[in-house]
């Protein structure tokens, strides 16, 4: 097996791995760190959506709406991107249409892949597990803020990588990046990005708990797929 990174959305076309592989969707400040925690909540799919005026259409089908730009819940959205929200309400049998400013964006753009998944440190195991018995290539493709570098999701990838390092090897510059940097943070991540902008942005949003959880590992044992542009268990 080869690691890959993408450090950015829009670094993805580039990629090395074009084929017969499985890109892992990153957004750990929130989106696939909410995606994880919905479904561990009882939650049954969640479309993600690159538009907000896609939304009421999905309404009239009978899907609530998860909704956030630049960090807040936008409009009359039931949910917007916090994680902690999701396990504080049952979501058994909800289905969700979902968009964010970066995380779906991310997610839509490793559709391509053959087999598309999304992570984050709450299903850090239960992910590195389902990779570790594809055996085929992974592309981590992390999200970024406005397709720019960020520091979170690359240590997330790093950790996928050491969860692997007996079965799997890390393909280029970016992944060997992924993985010093995640040597250097591990002992404490939440405590090494407290220097990160995405951080401070949500805590001036009053977003706390939610930087909090998303460092906290294993706390879902799920793994959303996309199908079809789905996501479901």
């Amino acid at each position: 097996m080869k690691i890959e990174v993408s450090l950015s959305p829009a670094l993805y076309p580039y990629r090395t791995l074009i084929s017969g592989h499985v890109t892992v969707a990153i957004d750990l400040l929130r989106a696939t760190t909410a995606v994880c925690a919905a479904f561990q909540a009882g939650c049954t799919e969640v479309v993600p959506l690159d538009s907000l005026e896609c939304l009421p259409a999905y309404r009239k089908q009978g899907y609530q709406l998860a909704a956030e730009r630049n960090g807040s819940k936008v409009g009359d959205a039931e949910f917007g991107n916090s994680p902690t929200e999701y396990l504080r309400n049952d979501m058994s049998g909800i289905r969700l249409a979902y968009s964010t400013t970066n995380g779906t964006v991310c997610i839509l753009k490793a559709a391509d892949a053959d087999l598309t998944l999304v992570g984050s440190f709450s299903n850090l195991s239960t992910l590195s597990q389902r990779l570790r018995e594809e055996q085929r290539d992974v592309i981590l493709l992390c999200s970024g803020w406005k397709n720019d570098f960020c520091i979170e999701d690359t240590l997330v990838a790093g950790a996928v990588i050491e969860k692997l390092a007996d079965v799997a090897e890390p393909c280029g510059d970016a992944a060997n990046m992924a993985l010093a940097l995640w040597t250097l943070a591990k002992d404490n991540p939440y405590e090494y990005c407290q220097r990160c902008t995405h951080v401070h942005r949500l805590y001036r949003l009053g977003a706390a708990e939610d930087v909090r959880f998303a460092f906290q590992q294993d706390t879902a044992q799920v793994v959303p797929i996309l199908k079809n542009g789905v996501l479901t268990l």
